[in-house]
């Protein structure tokens, strides 16, 4: 995503589901697939917010093949994010798409 209207509209009419790591926002639109990266300055300053986007694009790279195309999506970072291991965000983000329903993610539930 580059546009602030892409941003807006997927948080606005988009669905959203919350984790300890990160919050996600998705919205089902027509055509390609698009995707941003969210760190405000509640995660600290810019050495912590550039690692905790180079973590959540590199959890989004690792699941994108599952994902469908006609996705808006929007990783927010939240505080603890730039602490954790890259294993415990990829995990979050599935468990996060398997709450906002997408079909082929666990929810995480036991």
């Amino acid at each position: 995503m580059t546009s602030s209207r892409e941003f807006r509209e997927t948080f606005d009419r988009g669905r959203n589901v919350h984790g300890r790591l990160l919050v996600l926002f998705l919205l089902r639109r027509d055509g390609a697939r698009r995707v941003g990266f969210v760190a405000g300055r509640k995660v600290g300053g810019a050495v912590s917010r550039n690692r905790a986007k180079r973590l959540l694009r590199e959890a989004y790279r690792h699941l994108r093949h599952r994902l469908p195309e006609d996705l808006s999506l929007v990783l927010v970072a939240r505080s603890a994010c730039p602490e954790a291991r890259m294993q415990e965000v990829r995990t979050e983000l599935e468990q996060l798409l398997g709450r906002a329903g997408l079909d082929g993610f666990d929810d995480g539930t036991p």
